[in-house]
């Protein structure tokens, strides 16, 4: 362990390794973003923090279990001539289950779906299923991640670390984003045009199709950016009409 600490290389592979989890922790955040807006806010943040917890838990357990990690991309299924592994079939499942939920969730901003007076057991009901929801999807970022983490360094501890310092600035940021998704709903219709990108990227990538992330994540920042000028435009226009 000393020895990690001060070695460059090690330093050097902390820094990208967690620069790298946190650009794959926006999924996550986003997801748990949209999800939670449906709930009650004493809820949704008890939901946040849960997910991001959960997310946390899932990381470091899959990282203490390497061997059978690593043993989820021997291939396990052939279909004529196409193999599937493990991580191959979670990866098309989860990527399907992210374009479903989006795309229910589309459907219900476009109808106004919004439930009404939910007493005490259908808001019960309704925290489970969100915390039932960021399970499966936590389960599924987490083994893109860690898949991820294993490819770019050596040592559990570096891997381990940079894990657990994506996921305290995921925490510290969802918050926030939250918050903002749920006050403009364009923003949220934004996200979840996201979630759907993310979620055919993740079957593309079950396929042995990948798409490089980046250009996922420059059409994500370029589509906030104008998103973010458009709600300042709505500011000023309603400052200016006051």
């Amino acid at each position: 362990m000393i020895e990690l600490l001060t070695s460059p290389e090690a330093w050097a592979a902390l820094l990208t390794l967690t620069a790298l989890e946190i650009v794959l922790g926006i999924d996550n955040v986003i997801f748990i973003s949209v999800l939670v807006s449906r709930i009650p806010e004493p809820q949704a943040t008890r939901a946040r923090q849960i997910g991001l917890l959960l997310a946390l838990v899932f990381r470091i357990v899959l990282l203490s279990l390497l061997v059978w990690l690593i043993g989820l991309t021997e291939p396990v299924l052939t279909v004529r001539g196409f193999e599937l592994s493990w991580r191959d079939i979670i990866l098309i499942a989860g990527g399907l289950f992210l374009i479903a939920k989006a795309t229910h969730e589309i459907h219900a901003e476009v109808e106004a779906a919004h439930e009404g007076g939910q007493d005490g057991r259908s808001a019960a009901s309704a925290f489970f299923w969100v915390i039932m929801q960021i399970i499966v999807v936590d389960m599924v970022f987490s083994l893109d991640s860690i898949i991820t983490a294993i490819g770019m360094a050596q040592d559990l501890e570096i891997m381990v670390t940079a894990v657990v310092i994506a996921c305290i600035i995921m925490y510290v940021s969802s918050g926030p984003v939250a918050r903002f998704v749920a006050e403009h709903p364009t923003t949220k219709m934004l996200a979840l045009a996201f979630l759907v990108l993310i979620g055919v990227a993740l079957v593309a990538d079950g396929f042995k199709f990948h798409i490089p992330r980046g250009y996922i994540y420059f059409a994500i920042v370029f589509s906030a950016a104008v998103e973010f000028f458009n709600v300042m435009a709505r500011r000023n226009r309603r400052k200016a009409s006051k």
